[in-house]
């Protein structure tokens, strides 16, 4: 077994990890941070939208030796808008010129023609109106806020409501880190880059979801046992399922990161920079929420919960009741109750080696062990043997 193998079975036994839960604190202020400076980027710098939101023109010329700035000073030359000018990787140019009408259009297309040295029907044009923009993009937040909307309602049904809107929170982090880095970035805006955003918050989703449910697992019937506490529990829980996490986020991360940096940067793949970006900031924005957010949060609203409150109280006084016969040199309580949910922990009550037996019930031999109960004496043992031999071997007879 390999060592990251290894890892993952001693965290999920509970031999080994790491106390994130207890460091909340520190990875709410790392994400406040984050997301500070991605709503300043955006204020400040704002999106770049695309054609299909904004309105305008895209011109694909046919493979040609002209440089970029030489075909985006002739765009701006014929429109009298500012022109972005992408190189494709097979040597053909991608000219975007936003807030233009047909005639302007036509005009720019007729420039390059001339410039390029090619025949202007050779050059693929596509207009779009600013109203059919304004129209896709409320479609776009019409589906993220319905997208929202039944996420809670599953996770609220599956789980509880806690953790519902601790999902909620970790999607909305990871939502706008993502819109932040497109900001500082740069990148266009474009449908591709929503459909990237969609496909982030489902992943997103199943990696919280995963962790939900072994959290779910690890702390049913937590208020029967009082070995451990509902923060124990959920770190230990998280801790299980930590490399699991872990190898599905970089499995996914290594072809978007493929996609983003060779198809976009070498092959200069236009809308590829829009869904890579996306997705390569969303998955990884959506591990780090899902173990240092999502769980957190969780364990924050859940203690505020009386039945949690008592039940936290009732291990504290179990382990400072322990801690005193340790120190008197005796034995701590019968049961501990190691793992929480256990079978029959806490259904019974607990027995104290140092009560006395109920009246009518002798003990042979020493005080009974720690946990276990001794059986009473039969008065009937021994009768109806020879000799009253309890082996019934010996050969002596009655008298």
């Amino acid at each position: 077994m390999s060592r990251l193998g290894t890892l993952g079975a001693r965290l999920y036994r509970g031999e080994a990890g790491y106390d994130f839960v207890a460091k909340r604190f520190l990875w709410y202020g790392v994400s406040i941070l984050i997301t500070i400076i991605a709503i300043a980027g955006f204020f400040i710098r704002g999106l770049n939208m695309g054609i299909e939101f904004e309105g305008g023109a895209v011109f694909t010329t046919p493979k040609t030796e002209t440089s970029v700035s030489q075909a985006q000073e002739v765009a701006e030359e014929a429109s009298g808008h500012q022109a972005i000018v992408q190189e494709l990787g097979s040597g053909k140019l991608r000219i975007q010129v936003s807030s233009i009408e047909t005639q302007q259009s036509d005009q720019v297309k007729s420039a390059l023609a001339e410039e390029l040295n090619v025949d202007a029907a050779d050059i693929n044009d596509q207009l779009v109106g600013p109203s059919w923009g304004e129209q896709i993009a409320n479609k776009a937040w019409q589906g993220l806020a319905i997208f929202m909307v039944l996420v809670v309602i599953y996770l609220a049904i599956a789980f509880e409501w806690r953790m519902a809107l601790s999902a909620l929170v970790a999607l909305i982090h990871d939502l706008t880190i993502t819109v932040g880095v497109y900001t500082i970035v740069g990148f266009e805006v474009t449908p591709g880059t929503v459909i990237g955003l969609l496909t982030i918050l489902g992943y997103s989703l199943y990696d919280t979801v995963v962790v939900f449910d072994g959290l779910k697992e690890s702390t049913k019937d937590i208020t029967k046992q009082t070995g451990f506490t509902y923060r124990e529990a959920a770190n230990r829980s998280l801790n299980g399922t930590l490399v699991r996490s872990i190898n599905t986020s970089v499995v996914a991360l290594l072809p978007v990161a493929g996609l983003l940096f060779i198809g976009g940067g070498v092959l200069g793949g236009g809308m590829l920079n829009d869904i890579a970006l996306s997705l390569f900031v969303g998955l990884a924005a959506g591990a780090y929420s899902s173990i240092f957010i999502a769980t957190p949060l969780v364990v924050d609203f859940k203690e505020r919960d009386p039945a949690i409150q008592a039940h936290n109280k009732r291990v504290a006084a179990r382990r400072a009741s322990d801690a005193r016969a340790a120190a008197r040199g005796e034995k701590p309580s019968a049961r501990r109750d190691d793992d929480p949910g256990a079978e029959g922990g806490g259904d019974e009550p607990e027995d104290d080696p140092r009560d006395p037996e109920p009246a009518g019930q002798g003990v042979v031999g020493p005080p009974r062990a720690e946990g276990r109960r001794q059986q009473p004496v039969s008065r009937q043992r021994g009768r109806g043997r020879p000799s009253g031999s309890r082996g019934g071997r010996s050969g002596g007879k009655r008298r």
